[in-house]
């Protein structure tokens, strides 16, 4: 059975820090590009970061380049997102998901078929 699961959200000061973990089963996770992406209320998903199949080419969206940090262990069919110094504006429903279109940008959303149910984070005082 594909399964995508998202772990690790919750409610957070600003300033502080998460580890999102993504646990890939039913498919060889070293196969293929793994995407995180967000959610707020009333807004479009937009991606966030995606990495490689064996993890060294990563990218991130502008507003968290420096904040967030991507990885991947094909080993355990895990993928981690690491984010320090949270803002606010981070507040959103976090989705891991398979990139299933070959070539074009790797944080369109249109690029994936498969996704997780999500995990919230709130970033609030």
């Amino acid at each position: 059975q594909l399964q995508l699961v998202e772990s690790g959200g919750g409610l957070v000061q600003p300033g502080g820090s998460l580890r999102l973990s993504c646990a890939a089963s039913g498919f060889t996770l070293s196969n293929y590009r793994i995407g995180w992406f967000r959610q707020a209320p009333g807004k479009e998903r937009e991606g966030v970061s995606c990495i490689s199949r064996n993890g060294d080419s990563t990218t991130y969206a502008d507003s968290v380049k420096g904040r967030f940090t991507i990885s991947r262990d094909n080993a355990k069919n895990m993928v981690y997102l690491q984010m320090n110094s949270l803002r606010p504006e981070d507040t959103a429903v976090y989705y891991c998901a398979r990139k299933e279109r070959y070539g074009g940008s790797c944080l369109l959303p249109i690029q994936y078929g498969f996704w997780g149910q999500g995990t919230q984070v709130t970033v609030s005082s």
